[in-house]
């Protein structure tokens, strides 16, 4: 009897205690997701009142693997299986307000991934469509959906390329992968009026366009350089370039190229309190890039992706000029800037970086050189160059990469 009641009694108690946890848990995930919102959506130019409560409202973590919730609330794309991505906050953030979402719509989604997208969407629209090509995480993705009550959202596992021409046509379509050019069943399927955002160009340089419907053709708008991973079936068989992961190369590393949105560097994406100086005494031609910041912890970047296969390609040399001062660190001592490389596996699965740096401190212009290690797993790279949440000024000129094979 008495060793009854302490199992009951016992089984009271951990029950009692998951149940705080998980309280916890929700209350910490709650408290991450307003800072992520107010830095990363809002602090870099999201203003639609109603996508910005969407974003305060949507479980991002609900939509990431265990491993990886830790990191969830930060402004950055995340793996989620199968060589897929779920995209960062602020892109989610900036697409969802680009296509001005009203209650009406009638919005299709291309490449529903974790779900994320389809949820923030949800709230704003009157129905969402979303396809996704692999099979298991369409599936998973639809489960996640329909446990956390997103009931306006259709879920089907296809080949987005082709639309959805039996609920068509529709008022808004969203494209959360890249292929090389618009699909033209997605151009029909649009209602006359209507809008699509769809990242459009090569595997690693790619432009995120805003195409608006008129007279049954197309007016493009360009947004904003960025990287999505490929539109597969289809779009992928048709694509005529393709990248060379034996021969990865940096575009733009001199900044010589001439920008054609305001504002963004050509070659570079996630922009983030960067210009461009045109200067004749510049270390490489007449142009570098300089980042500043006074706040501490917010993000100041450039990014740009590479294909590498590390089975051909064992490091790569790295050189840069580079000058800063006033240099501190953010919120935390690794707050600095640095250049960095970032690997990745078949599967997006992250496999560490190497770095030139932290930078601190004052210094002229002067050359920094290292040769980063390649993993052998690695099948594409992230390089990255900025002040990462360090505060003060830096600038960067004569970038480059020479791989060694």
């Amino acid at each position: 009897m008495y060793f009854r009641l302490g199992i009951v009694l016992l089984m009271t108690i951990t029950g009692l205690t998951a149940a705080k946890a998980l309280a916890q848990s929700r209350s910490q995930f709650e408290q991450l997701r307003q800072k992520m919102v107010q830095e990363a959506v809002v602090g870099a130019g999201v203003t639609d009142e109603r996508v910005v409560k969407a974003m305060l409202a949507t479980p991002r973590h609900e939509f990431v693997a265990a491993g990886v919730r830790g990191k969830a609330y930060f402004d950055m794309a995340l793996p989620i299986g199968d060589s897929q991505t779920i995209s960062s906050p602020f892109i989610v953030a900036f697409m969802t307000e680009s296509i001005d979402p009203q209650p009406t719509d009638k919005v299709l989604e291309i490449g529903t991934g974790s779900g994320y997208q389809a949820a923030v969407l949800s709230p704003l629209v009157r129905q969402v469509y979303t396809i996704e090509i692999v099979e298991p995480l369409g599936e998973r993705a639809a489960r996640t959906l329909k446990r956390l009550g997103y009931d306006n959202v259709k879920a089907k596992v296809g080949d987005g390329y082709l639309g959805w021409p039996e609920h068509a046509p529709f008022d808004k379509i969203i494209v959360t992968c890249s292929p090389e050019r618009v699909p033209k069943p997605l151009v029909e399927q649009l209602k006359e009026g209507g809008l699509m955002i769809i990242p459009v160009g090569e595997r690693y340089q790619q432009t995120l366009y805003l195409l608006r419907k008129k007279d049954g053709e197309l007016e493009f708008e360009k947004l904003r350089p960025t990287l999505f991973v490929p539109m597969t079936g289809h779009a992928e068989s048709g694509r005529e370039k393709q990248p060379d992961p034996a021969n990865p190369k940096l575009v733009n590393g001199d900044f010589e190229q001439e920008p054609e949105e305001e504002g963004f560097v050509p070659g570079w994406y996630y922009n983030r309190q960067v210009e461009r100086i045109e200067d004749r005494l510049a270390p490489d031609g007449q142009h570098y890039v300089t980042f500043r910041n006074d706040e501490p912890g917010r993000p100041s970047h450039l990014l740009q992706g590479l294909p590498v296969d590390g089975r051909v390609v064992s490091q790569f040399d790295v050189r840069a000029r580079v000058k800063y001062q006033n240099i501190r660190a953010g919120t935390r001592r690794d707050e600095l800037p640095v250049i960095a490389v970032s690997f990745y596996d078949e599967s997006r699965r992250d496999l560490g970086s190497s770095f030139i740096g932290p930078f601190t401190g004052d210094q002229p212009w002067h050359q920094v050189s290292k040769s980063l290690r390649v993993p052998e797993k690695a099948r594409e790279a992230i390089f990255r160059i900025g002040l990462f949440g360090g505060t003060g000024e830096i600038s960067f000129d004569s970038i480059t990469l020479t791989p060694v094979k």
